[in-house]
């Protein structure tokens, strides 16, 4: 059996061994999931994950929870606190924020969702209206205060995971509003600033806007309960040691909420907090997503193999250069120390528009032609051989039915399994058909970005012994080292040196899989080939649909 062959049928079996094992995990205990679409505030399409326990019945009504997730995430990224709050008895909806996922409507728009969501989950015959919980994390935080002050007497406990009350996109907090609420703020949240006002999150036990909602001028002591849960006072503070991210694979974080809403809420399921199993999901989910990386390697190997491709197939010319520091500061230092700058230029200076409606994949965008540039610029004056040209119209349609055979297993395990390709802030959804004509605004900056990115580095591959580390390094590296030394230095000290910009150093995480994915890709490529254009079509694809898929939607 050759290479591809291998790679193939292990990505197939691992898709379908950690899709069954993440099916399996959500409906533990005879709960159903089922995929729900209802009207929003404004007449858009919401979405949602609705999680139905076996005693949830029209005669056996069960408390019902909203789940919500961040900005840039989706339904999917509730699923610890959805599986946990089911197997413990809670009718659930995970919703999609409006603009996020396969949600209609604007970011941001008609209060993030949340009322529609709250006025859907009480509308269910197996729900117990007067039992309803709201749980959100970040801005779905925001979305279920929105729910909260739109609908004060439909729910009857609170959750908010690193998250806040007051400006500029919720109601100010205050020592009765919102109801019975829960504040779980990690350690190491990177948002303390734009929260609740405070440099180090440890120090949010001394935050006076989270003092002026609990009613007290006293430092707060997590766990202590402030109120009284009978009149709808009740406040907790939890500090799990964990970040603003790390909130949704966190057992202590999650265990938090199911303690508070057993509290709270009528009691149902009786669990310990210990008895958590939805990390074997995130395991499933994580491993399919590895499986999925195998299959597009494989499949690109075999369609090679097929005689329409043959053409195509040739070995490398070289030997090449080898790396020079030039090049190493070109392609590993340079990429990260202008993120940062084309990421804040870009939300001070570009709005969203009907072309491109998503502002972080604006940020993406600018960034990539930014370092696109400057690589061209190194690259006229390499003296590195370049790759035999390329047959655009082969390699086009290799790239295709590549990306096709992806997309396809996608389909089959959403089908089979409703769920998709994720590890933790990493994740590959399915694009609904809005998401697939925004593809093809910036789907060419980032071939054009590709393109000249791997064509410099695949100059340098013959000339080294470890192409695909060499490929690693250049790629991903500079993302490496700067998270290194940022979380590094935040966990020692509790300050974030990049706070004045915390959203951006967390996107920054997903660059650091994402280009060592895309270094294997020219890697193969640059070897089955000897050009770089492969690797660079299959990337383009590929990271457009990662990007446009998984984001938020700002402009219709």
């Amino acid at each position: 059996m050759g290479k591809g062959w291998a790679a193939f049928l292990v990505g197939l079996v691992m898709i379908l061994g950690g899709s069954w094992l993440a099916a399996r995990i959500q409906t533990d205990g005879g709960i159903t999931v089922q995929d729900v679409r209802f009207p929003g505030a404004a007449g858009e399409m919401m979405s949602g994950l609705l999680y139905i326990p076996q005693t949830a019945t029209p005669t056996a009504r069960a408390p019902g929870v909203l789940a919500v997730h961040g900005y840039i995430n989706s339904r999917e990224t509730q699923d610890g606190f959805a599986i946990e709050f089911a197997r413990r008895g809670y009718v659930v909806l995970a919703m999609d924020q409006t603009g996020h996922g396969y949600s209609g409507g604007a970011a941001f728009s008609s209060g993030f969702g949340g009322p529609a969501g709250l006025k859907y989950l009480r509308s269910l015959p197996m729900v117990d209206t007067a039992n309803i919980g709201l749980e959100g994390h970040s801005m779905g935080g925001w979305t279920i205060l929105a729910a909260a002050a739109a609908r004060p007497s439909d729910y009857r406990a609170m959750v908010l995971e690193g998250s806040s009350t007051g400006k500029p996109f919720a109601a100010d907090g205050t020592r009765t509003w919102p109801r019975n609420l829960e504040v779980v703020f990690s350690r190491y949240d990177e948002f303390s600033k734009i929260m609740w006002g405070v440099d180090r999150a440890q120090d949010v036990t001394r935050s006076e806007k989270l003092k002026a909602v609990f009613g007290t001028d006293r430092s707060l002591v997590p766990g202590r309960i402030y109120g009284t849960i009978a009149d709808g006072t009740a406040r907790r503070l939890e500090t799990p040691v964990t970040t603003h991210p790390g909130d949704h694979v966190s057992t202590q974080a999650i265990g938090h909420a199911l303690d508070w809403f057993a509290v709270t809420l009528k009691p149902v399921t009786p669990r310990s907090n210990g008895d958590q199993i939805w990390y074997w999901k995130e395991i499933g989910t994580g491993v399919a997503l590895l499986g999925f990386v195998a299959l597009i390697l494989g499949t690109f190997d075999l369609l090679l193999a097929m005689p329409l491709f043959a053409p195509l197939r040739r070995p490398p010319t070289g030997p090449g250069s080898g790396p020079s520091m030039g090049w190493i500061a070109t392609t590993a230092l340079v990429p990260i120390l202008t993120l940062f700058p084309a990421f804040i230029a870009v939300t001070l200076f570009i709005k969203p528009s009907v072309l491109l409606p998503q502002t972080i994949n604006n940020q993406v965008i600018a960034w990539a032609l930014v370092n696109t540039a400057l690589t061209a610029l190194f690259s006229v004056r390499s003296k590195a051989p370049a790759g035999r040209p390329a047959d655009l119209a082969r390699t086009a349609l290799l790239a295709g039915l590549v990306t096709g055979v992806g997309a396809l297993s996608l389909i089959a395990v959403d089908q089979l399994f409703k769920v998709d390709f994720r590890f933790w802030v990493v994740a590959l959804k399915l694009p609904d058909a809005a998401q697939l004509r925004i593809m093809l605004s910036y789907f060419p900056p980032l071939l054009l970005f590709f393109w000249v990115s791997l064509e410099a580095l695949c100059r340098r591959l013959p000339g080294t012994s470890a192409p695909y580390a060499t490929a690693v390094a250049a790629l991903a590296g500079g993302f490496a080292l700067f998270l290194a030394l940022d979380y590094g230095i935040f966990f020692l000290t509790g300050y974030l040196p990049t706070s004045f910009d915390p959203l951006t150093t967390v996107v920054a995480i997903q660059f650091l899989p994402l280009m060592s994915f895309v270094a294997g890709l020219a890697v193969l490529g640059w070897k089955r080939t000897g050009s770089a254009a492969p690797g660079a079509l299959l990337a383009a694809l590929l990271v457009t649909w990662y990007v446009v898929a998984g984001t938020a939607t700002h402009v219709l």
